[in-house]
């Protein structure tokens, strides 16, 4: 291929990234690449909470419409923010290999303060959690809030946006005692603060901690370009976690998680869904060959809903959008 392929990027640190390493990909295999940065609706309201612009597409839509549009060749995505449909006239060309799938809690005071009033002792979580915890902590994840507050429900939560270097300076600049944030943005950015925690106890978004990259349908050269680096195994997994995610009809402001990892010759997935209190929970856990997969995450999510997540699932407003 002659031409130059056009990397869509959003413009923030992480979104760049990403993208760069997307380019240095192709650039790899002999394919010449630039990056288009274009800016998303999600990096321009930094105040509202994302659940209630809309998460679902927030971030990837200006770049579907340049796409679309033939302002670029290919768009680079965080995937878990990739609604589970795609734009007609837009397939998936690849997922990188996954990053860290884990969350993170980065606290102001010492640490051993927070530790104790948060049950964790001796590097891990112990079963004596402290209920009564009134810590204030910073999201603007739906997922994480819900979680955090089934764990801990005297906790009260703030709402925390902006790009990685932001939220961590609004993290030091507010009254708040910590903040909750995916490992693998701070990861990539080399940006892990020492005084942090990974919460081992909480399951990550579908296909958190995978970069997607999309193009038109009709581009039969880029998908070629961009299937060397296609990873088999992160595919397989986040397809599970976002079928899961698809049928259980998660919206914008409906908490599910899910996390699908392969386990030698077997599949490994546990997923939940909550109300957004954190008051209810309904989860799933099973192990299965590779073979009888493929419908693993339609499955685990029919078995959520017939256990009571329908009811939660119906009872958030918007949960069907």
């Amino acid at each position: 291929m002659a031409k130059i392929i056009r990397i869509g990027t959003r413009e923030s640190q992480l979104a760049i990234w990403q993208a760069t390493q997307v380019k240095d990909l192709l650039q790899k295999n002999g394919y010449k690449a630039e990056l288009v940065h274009i800016k998303s609706e999600g990096d321009i309201d930094l105040k509202t909470p994302l659940y209630e612009m809309g998460v679902q597409g927030i971030f990837t839509r200006s770049l579907d419409a340049a796409l679309l549009n033939n302002k670029i060749d290919i768009a680079v995505h965080s995937m878990k923010d990739v609604p589970t449909q795609l734009p007609e006239g837009i397939v998936q060309a690849a997922v990188l290999k996954r990053g860290s799938v884990k969350d993170l809690l980065v606290v102001k005071d010492e640490l051993a303060v927070i530790f104790n009033r948060l049950g964790y002792a001796k590097s891990e979580w112990t079963a004596l959690i402290n209920e009564k915890s009134s810590l204030v902590v910073a999201t603007s994840s739906i997922r994480r809030k819900a979680q955090w507050l089934n764990r801990y429900p005297a906790s009260i939560i703030e709402n925390l946006r902006g790009n990685i270097n932001t939220r961590l300076q609004k993290l030091n600049d507010e009254n708040w005692d910590a903040a909750l944030f995916a490992v693998a943005g701070l990861e990539r950015l080399d940006l892990i603060p020492e005084n942090s925690i990974e919460l081992d106890w909480m399951l990550p978004a579908p296909a958190q901690g995978a970069i997607m990259v999309v193009c038109r349908s009709e581009d039969s050269e880029i998908r070629e370009a961009c299937i060397s680096f296609n990873d088999a195994d992160t595919a397989f997994c986040t397809k599970i976690e976002r079928d899961f995610l698809r049928t259980l009809l998660g919206g914008c402001t409906t908490p599910i998680s899910g996390y699908a990892n392969m386990e030698a010759e077997d599949v490994h997935f546990k997923g939940n869904i909550l109300s957004p209190d954190g008051q209810q929970k309904v989860e799933f856990e099973i192990k299965m060959p590779v073979w009888e997969a493929s419908g693993l995450g339609k499955f685990a999510a029919e078995q959520i809903l017939a256990k009571g997540g329908k009811e939660i699932a119906e009872s958030i407003p918007d949960a069907e959008e």
